[in-house]
């Protein structure tokens, strides 16, 4: 018998006999672009892979202390299961980290851990949403779109512009919150690197308390607000970005706060997240992911709460960080800016953090080499034919309308690899008819 052959009969199975929610899903559009680039680079051929939210290791290293702390923590012992809602050190760690960094002042019990902020969202999403309630959303933000499908709740994008920073405007969610059981908010937003006006977002704050405030007199359920900050540390201007509960006090009880090492560690791989909400939430968030066992890994726990702890080493990685994704995203602003200058149908947003740029490329009922571009899509294709640039274009972050805008992500990209990607692109954009 070939020990290679596959069993027979595999080819019986089609999605036709799987459940109605796996047919219904629709994959990652970011992973299906990112695999295309890998194939093509894994072929020799040059591309700035400006695609995937991750960090290459050759460009940003997680800090030394931490990786030091993950082997000492494995020499030690820590290869066990650890606590479902996270070890006791880290969650006394998140505590004290937040008291520090925003002055807020949280109990142990408010602490959830798990492997990364994507279990946190979908166990907010399953702990606070019924199937049909309305959930709210930017668009482009991430994936919000798909844990509406999942949990089976009423996706309400609220389309964004420029002119608010891609974020959405009090008078756009004051005009939802009496019809939603929960706001999704980003910031910095992913895919876009804009930071949310601290003034906005404290007037979407107190409406949702007096929202609430009505509800509490009806008996009804509140409406509550999930804010993703796990980009908070890679916002270039503000050293203590504004957080809800420092905002508007009043707000803190409907608020859940979602954070992670992905981003602000440049740890992606270490999964290691963690939301801060009212014990009674955090509690059946628990209880759900118990059940998921999405865990974050014990040792990495351990390093992560001796590192946090830490100002000291905290605030130097930050500051690290901050440089070198300064330097990449202003070196591609400075370039898509030039180019526009010259007259080409091209545009940037200025860097604000993060390890994106949003970006325009108008080539709408233009032609490359012969080749007709429509939509996003076709720009975003020819893009990467004609200059070796790889870009994600905002209908992967939930958007429906063909606007020409592009997230470019700057985490798996030297210097040099963008100051040669500039140079494809402009000589492509010159034989653009």
């Amino acid at each position: 018998m070939n020990p290679q052959a596959p069993a027979p009969g595999l080819a019986a199975i089609g999605d036709e006999q799987l459940s109605k929610l796996s047919r219904g899903l629709i994959g990652s559009e970011v992973l299906r672009i990112a695999a295309e680039i890998r194939t093509l680079i894994a072929q020799g051929q040059a591309v700035c892979n400006l695609t995937v939210g991750d960090f290459d290791p050759r460009e940003f290293r997680p800090p030394d202390r931490l990786l030091a702390g993950v082997q000492k923590a494995l020499a030690a012992g820590h290869t066990n299961y650890p606590p479902s809602n996270g070890t006791l050190e880290l969650r006394q760690a998140v505590t004290r980290f937040y008291a520090r960094e925003f002055g807020l002042t949280y109990p142990v019990e408010s602490v959830l851990v798990a492997g990364g902020a994507r279990p946190l969202i979908y166990a907010t999403y399953r702990a606070l949403v019924d199937p049909g309630d309305r959930v709210a959303y930017p668009v482009p933000s991430w994936n919000n779109n798909h844990y509406c499908y999942l949990t089976g709740a009423q996706g309400v994008p609220i389309e964004v512009a420029r002119e608010s920073g891609f974020h959405p405007t009090p008078d756009q969610v004051r005009a939802l919150l009496p019809t939603i059981r929960l706001l999704a908010l980003n910031t910095p937003l992913n895919p876009t690197g804009t930071a949310i006006d601290p003034g906005a977002l404290a007037a979407i704050c107190r409406d949702l308390v007096e929202e609430n405030q009505r509800r509490q007199t009806r008996g009804e359920r509140p409406v509550f607000l999930m804010f993703d900050q796990v980009y908070w540390s890679l916002e270039f201007e503000r050293v203590n970005p504004p957080t809800p509960p420092a905002l508007v006090p009043e707000v803190a009880p409907y608020t859940i706060l979602l954070d992670a090492i992905s981003k602000s560690l440049a740890s992606t791989g270490l999964r290691v997240g963690w939301s801060v909400a009212s014990p009674a939430v955090t509690q059946r968030m628990s209880d759900l992911l118990g059940h998921v066992g999405a865990w974050a890994p014990k040792a990495e726990q351990i390093a992560t709460a001796e590192f946090i702890d830490d100002a000291e080493s905290f605030h130097a990685f930050r500051r690290e960080m901050l440089e070198k994704l300064r330097a990449r995203l202003d070196r591609l602003y400075r370039g898509f800016s030039a180019l526009q200058a010259r007259g080409l149908p091209v545009e940037a947003i200025e860097p604000e953090g993060t390890l994106y740029l949003s970006v325009r490329v108008d080539l709408f009922g233009r032609s490359l080499d012969g080749v007709r571009m429509e939509n996003n899509e076709d720009i975003r294709k020819a893009l990467l034919a004609g200059a070796g640039i790889a870009v994600v274009p905002f209908q992967a972050f939930g958007l429906a309308r063909e606007n020409g805008w592009f997230r470019l992500s700057v985490g798996a990209a030297s210097l040099d690899a963008i100051e040669q990607g500039l140079a494809r692109l402009a000589a492509m954009l010159a034989r653009v008819t």
